[in-house]
């Protein structure tokens, strides 16, 4: 048996894959979510296995499975960790599908665009390296990869990446995920793959904003170009190698991301050009679109690195300063590119 915690949509489309090859159990905080799987065996308009059970009780999650995947917001990661670090093992393997950065070391209001305080790699962390620093856990990887939730509870194939430094972890998810219609990869390029994870769901939030507008598939392939570029900056400024980016965990999960409206990231962008602000975008959203949060993180560090990044540095301002998106996108266009390929 293996144990999924969190019981969003993804939660629930990785359920359903591992129920394919053994018996899975569902964390979920609230007790009625938990109720309701068992017994109606219905969840996100999902009919779901007769493999899969949940339950609010840690104690009972960490002491039946030795394999857990934590799926939660990257703003609650490290809560959640806490939480279930008293009932974790060294012999536990924690593969964590969260595709965001944490926070160590400064207060999330630090995040409010009128702060000045400098962050710095010190500051940041990825979900890997929260799940190190909060439990006797070793044996760590992580869910990279083009999975869009809604195709994978529609039954579509798909494939993912299992980063790890730890060979053991990434035949262990090979052999609980590997079907038919789910293939997966294995890289020990575990922070390239995380960076990569978390950086693309920005440049989905933009393209959301051109498929908005009405632009065509020219204007989005040059921002996913060179969002692929800002990317890459950001990754390598701060220790992981440009490979986990070129990749299906890297160009593979951001085409997927950055170009369909099943992606949260990029119906966020589409609904800030069509009007809404961020404040009522959050307000009537049901599930985190994590892009938002990171935008705030990576353009903060990368102000603080002066690095290049003028995509990232523009949404910031459309997102949270509510600059004009066709000034935006105007800027963006005239903006003296030099050099193509400047990341090899």
């Amino acid at each position: 048996m293996v144990g999924i915690i969190g019981s969003g949509s993804f939660g629930v489309a990785i359920a359903q894959l591992l129920a394919e090859n053994t018996d899975v159990l569902i964390f979920s905080r609230q007790p009625e979510t938990a109720e309701s799987i068992n017994r109606e065996h219905f969840h996100y308009n999902t009919k779901l296995s007769t493999r899969i059970r949940a339950t609010n009780d840690v104690r009972e999650i960490c002491e039946l499975c030795q394999i857990l995947y934590p799926v939660v917001p990257s703003g609650n990661f490290r809560q959640m960790m806490r939480t279930f670090s008293p009932h974790l093992r060294p012999y536990h393997f924690m593969i964590h599908g969260t595709k965001g950065l944490d926070l160590i070391g400064m207060d999330e209001s630090e995040l409010d665009p009128k702060s000045q305080m400098p962050m710095t790699r010190a500051h940041v962390r990825t979900m890997s390296e929260v799940i190190a620093e909060e439990s006797s856990v070793v044996r760590i990887g992580c869910l990279a990869g083009p999975n869009l939730a809604s195709e994978i509870l529609a039954g579509q194939p798909a494939a993912t990446v299992i980063g790890s430094r730890f060979n053991e972890v990434i035949e262990a998810g090979k052999k609980s995920f590997q079907s038919k219609r789910f293939h997966v990869f294995g890289t020990p390029e575990i922070l390239g793959a995380e960076f990569a994870g978390a950086l693309k769901n920005i440049i989905a939030l933009g393209s959301g904003i051109l498929g908005g507008k009405g632009l065509g598939k020219n204007m989005q392939a040059l921002l996913i170009t060179r969002g692929l570029s800002e990317m890459i900056t950001f990754g390598t400024r701060l220790g992981a190698s440009n490979k986990a980016f070129l990749g299906t965990a890297g160009i593979g999960d951001l085409i997927a991301t950055a170009t369909s409206g099943n992606s949260r990231n990029y119906t966020f962008g589409m609904r800030l050009a069509k009007g809404e602000t961020t404040e009522q975008i959050k307000a009537t959203t049901k599930e985190v679109a994590e892009g938002v949060r990171t935008l705030q993180i990576v353009h903060r560090v990368a102000r603080t690195y002066k690095l290049h990044m003028p995509i990232t540095d523009m949404l910031y301002k459309i997102v949270f300063q509510n600059l004009n998106i066709d000034k935006a996108i105007m800027y963006l266009m005239e903006y003296p590119y030099d050099v193509d390929v400047d990341f090899l």
